[in-house]
């Protein structure tokens, strides 16, 4: 974990964080729906890495889901496929 610096995030800010999380993260209900969607995912992703962020991951792992997001916002990354099939 990266060393804390000064100001520190509030509970409520890393809750409201993890919320808008939860309401973008996919999962078996709308997988099909919006695995595809970049837009989407990029969200997905930068929302994470908000959580990482204040939580005091590491940088490098912020890094890393920001610029998924970004390669899902060029359309460089394309939906994997189903988990399942």
């Amino acid at each position: 974990m990266r060393k804390q610096k000064e100001q520190a995030w509030s509970k409520e800010a890393i809750s409201l964080a993890k919320e808008l999380h939860a309401k973008l993260s996919l999962n078996d209900k709308n997988w099909h729906s919006r695995k595809s969607n970049s837009d989407y995912r990029a969200a997905e992703l930068l929302s994470g890495a908000i959580i990482h962020l204040l939580q005091g991951g590491k940088t490098s792992d912020v890094e890393q889901l920001a610029s998924q997001a970004v390669l899902w916002l060029k359309k460089e990354l394309k939906d994997p496929g189903c988990p399942k099939h």
